[in-house]
């Protein structure tokens, strides 16, 4: 029998065995027969437990791949959104030049109080004794703020609610359908169009130098929904007698509303210096003035005399 730490002639030297303490194993109880892997390390593994807490070991990257990964998702994050800020200006640019959405904003800004004076004035018209709009550095202030300046909520609210009583109309006469229901939206907005584009080209023709824009036509052109409204739900509850009574009195007054307001935007210069309209060309726009405001009632009818029976 060799020595220890002499080996036989061509036999590898074995490497000695040592026991290793109990306490070295992480093992409490030395009369424990299985080693507790649950720890963050344990013998024979070198991976971390994943964060779940279910005991697998998760792969852990390296410095090399943590380092290129890192500035790839940084450079895709900023190409996606500066990729979606040249998107998000486009759309603004082209949705501008089509549709004017910062100019709509403006005809969109009033409030309850302004909403109130305005329904009262398209009903009641001769008791307003001034129709001049305000102006704040050469730019009209918000209708909020001046009952006089022209709006977009209020035509618009006005034509939804139309075509809501004209199918309330029809249902109690046994007669809605949907098909019908849309042939009444799309004939009113038909007209509408039909309006503005008359007014657009008689305007070019007769070369009026005015503020008056298309969005102000068309706010102007929707207030006569409101007289609609009242004309059918009064047929709807007292008859043809009841109908007649509120249309008439609404068409006069927005006869004298559509009046009082052009002639200060199409006779602009006459009414500035407050002399009597003069020339062939401002008679043109006195009887250009009297056609769109007198357009207004015959409208009015048309488009609601077959809701009430």
């Amino acid at each position: 029998m060799h020595p220890a730490g002499l080996g036989a002639a061509g036999t590898p030297r074995q490497p000695s065995k040592r026991r290793i303490p109990v306490s070295q194993l992480g093992m409490t109880d030395p009369h424990q027969l299985f080693d507790d892997t649950s720890s963050a390390q344990s013998r024979g593994y070198g991976a971390q437990r994943g964060p779940s807490g279910l005991g697998y070991p998760t792969a852990s990257a390296s410095p090399q791949a943590a380092f290129l990964a890192d500035p790839v998702s940084n450079m895709a994050m900023a190409y996606g959104s500066s990729l979606a800020a040249q998107g998000k200006e486009l759309v603004d640019k082209n949705i501008d030049r089509f549709i004017p959405v910062t100019k709509l904003k403006y005809y969109f800004a009033v409030d309850t109080l302004y909403v109130g004076k305005k329904l009262g004035l398209l009903f009641f018209p001769y008791l307003h004794q001034d129709w001049e709009v305000q102006y704040q550095q050469d730019t009209p202030v918000a209708p909020r703020f001046d009952v006089n300046a022209p709006d977009l909520y209020i035509p618009a609210m006005a034509f939804i609610t139309y075509v809501l009583v004209a199918g309330l109309a029809l249902g109690t006469q046994d007669r809605f359908s949907p098909d019908l229901l849309g042939l009444q939206a799309s004939s009113a907005l038909a007209w509408l169009t039909v309006e503005v584009l008359a007014i657009l080209l008689s305007l070019y023709l007769v070369t009026v130098n005015t503020d008056l824009t298309t969005i102000d036509l068309v706010a102007f052109l929707g207030y006569k929904y409101v007289g609609m409204i009242g004309g059918v739900l009064m047929g709807l509850l007292f008859g043809k007698v009841g109908y007649y009574l509120v249309l008439g009195w609404s068409c006069v007054s927005i006869f004298v509303f559509m009046i009082r307001t052009l002639r200060l935007k199409i006779l602009a210069e006459a009414a500035a210096e407050g002399v009597p309209v003069r020339g062939a060309r401002n008679q043109l726009r006195m009887y250009l003035t009297m056609a769109v405001a007198a357009a207004q009632p015959l409208l009015m009818y048309w488009l609601t005399f077959h809701l009430v029976r």
